[in-house]
């Protein structure tokens, strides 16, 4: 049976009686808008565990543009129809005053009203070289506000696994390290990201483009497989210049970033010989639209 609560209290107290069961738990933490990635990482939750939780929670704490979260899709009638199709059991959908009491609407304030347990969690994580460079470099304060937020969602859930997609990835190695720091016990699941038929990853952010847009963005995802294809071929250097010229050739396309780095420490490689296991990001801009990828080379 599916069930909706937008309190903290009542989820808590609904998982409290599961766990008593000895009830394991997968959760799916979201943004909404969702499309078949979320749902294969629901279907993965329901099969290695007894209930499944979804959250829906467009956090404004990881958007350090303000702009950008008013404009973040939101779905929800359309989002609890597709948890029914996969038999979500819990879906969560607290609003902000829900998660941070008397967060304030406007992004340039909501600094202001951490509580002293989520500036502890500021203070605390220690990121090293992992939101130095990509995402975190770009956007800055947003792997504070995701950690923030993750630990929140975490905390209340307390779920036996917790399923991430490696479409971001930069999220993925930095979740794993507050877990590590914080010492929890939920066991991390990354589930492989799913594309659409031409090649573009599912995102949430796809339903803003434009019919050519789309069609457009799946060189994003073509491009970055041609660099699997033939990485080895060039200096990293010469192959970062290539997808430079690639991307921004085509007139629809803006290239942000494209990193090569390690793929467990991010640290960037310079030469193929630094390291065997090597993933490629990149970030676009297609129109108002950011979209980010990454594949393992």
């Amino acid at each position: 049976m599916f069930i909706k609560y937008t309190t903290i209290k009542e989820i808590k107290d609904h998982l409290l009686s599961l766990k008593k069961e000895n009830k394991t738990i997968g959760f799916v933490p979201t943004m909404g808008t969702l499309h078949r990635g979320h749902l294969s990482m629901i279907e993965r939750a329901k099969c290695e565990n007894d209930f499944s939780v979804v959250s829906i929670f467009v956090n404004p704490l990881q958007f350090n543009d303000k702009k950008d979260f008013e404009k973040y899709p939101r779905t929800l009638e359309q989002d609890i129809e597709k948890l029914k199709s996969v038999h979500c059991d819990i879906l969560f959908v607290p609003s902000a005053e829900e998660m941070y009491h008397d967060l304030l609407s406007h992004l340039s304030e909501a600094e202001h009203c951490l509580s002293k347990e989520e500036e502890l969690i500021e203070k605390t994580l220690d990121f090293g070289m992992l939101n130095k460079i990509m995402e975190g470099k770009c956007r800055p304060g947003h792997f504070r506000g995701v950690c923030i937020v993750v630990k929140k969602l975490f905390d209340i859930i307390e779920a036996t696994r917790a399923y991430f997609g490696e479409k971001d990835f930069q999220q993925l190695c930095i979740i794993k390290h507050m877990i590590k720091i914080f010492q929890m016990t939920v066991k991390i699941v990354s589930c492989p990201t799913i594309r659409e038929s031409n090649g573009l990853a599912m995102s949430s952010r796809n339903i803003l483009l434009n019919s050519d847009e789309k069609q457009n963005a799946s060189y994003i995802s073509q491009t970055l497989f041609e660099a699997k294809r033939k990485y080895k071929e060039y200096s990293v250097d010469v192959l970062k210049k290539w997808m430079t010229e690639q991307i921004n050739n085509n007139p629809f396309l803006m290239l942000e970033y494209f990193e090569v780095v390690d793929t467990e420490t991010l640290t960037p490689v310079l030469s193929w010989t630094d390291t065997e296991n090597i993933r490629a990001y990149i970030a676009v801009r297609i129109g108002n639209v950011r979209l980010i990828d990454n594949i393992q080379f």
